[in-house]
């Protein structure tokens, strides 16, 4: 069956509302960092802004979509910036909600594979490519975050982070080609990325490490 395409209404809402709700995550995520390593409040609204929105540049520059849309929209930069602001003026709370917030990440992390995997699929990428700007999209903006904040980034780390966003990326590509519709697609790449996402934290679950001393 061929691929179903996502009418342009479709598209104009899901990405617009799960972007801001994901922006805004990972922003927070991106200034609580600045706060732990004892930044100031412009690195604090720079890690926000990575974070929340380096993902989306990377795909959009990936997929030609230029100039990308957070430059286009006041709004992109508007979330962020509120975001980063907030967690610095009020990070004693914030950082005692630490399984809040990481479960917010969780969140952004399964909004992101999705809206990613689908502005792919709506520009007429094939499947693979689609499903990899998903997950490039999701982890993309943290790895930005955590080389700048001179930290391994958390997807080297043995986290299992990027693989939860590649399946929910990869079932968003195959949900379409088989001609869902858009809601069906969207929910089913989110729960399968937030689900596994979640199932990894709470058991502990981790990538495979190397063993031994590292004598090579």
């Amino acid at each position: 069956m061929p691929p179903a395409d996502f009418s342009p209404d479709e598209l104009a809402t899901a990405f617009v509302v799960l972007d801001m709700v994901g922006i805004f995550v990972f922003a927070v995520t991106g200034a609580l960092v600045a706060v732990r390593k004892h930044l100031d409040v412009f690195a604090a609204l720079v890690l926000a802004g990575v974070t929340g929105l380096g993902g989306g540049f990377i795909r959009d520059v990936l997929l030609g979509a230029t100039p990308p849309a957070a430059l286009e929209d006041w709004r992109y930069l508007t979330v962020p910036v509120a975001a980063g602001l907030l967690t610095f003026v009020f990070h004693p709370t914030v950082g005692r909600l630490e399984r809040v917030v990481t479960l917010f990440d969780a969140f952004g992390l399964a909004l992101f594979c999705v809206t990613g995997a689908a502005k792919a699929v709506s520009l007429g990428v094939g499947p693979v490519p689609a499903a990899l700007l998903g997950m490039v999209t999701a982890v993309g903006g943290g790895m930005i975050r955590d080389v700048l904040a001179g930290r391994v980034p958390v997807v080297f780390d043995g986290v299992l982070y990027a693989t939860p966003a590649l399946a929910g990326a990869a079932v968003v590509v195959v949900l379409d080609r088989a001609g869902a519709s858009f809601a069906i697609v969207a929910a089913a790449g989110f729960t399968t990325c937030l689900g596994w996402r979640l199932l990894a934290l709470v058991r502990g679950w981790r990538a495979p490490m190397p063993r031994g001393p590292a004598n090579v």
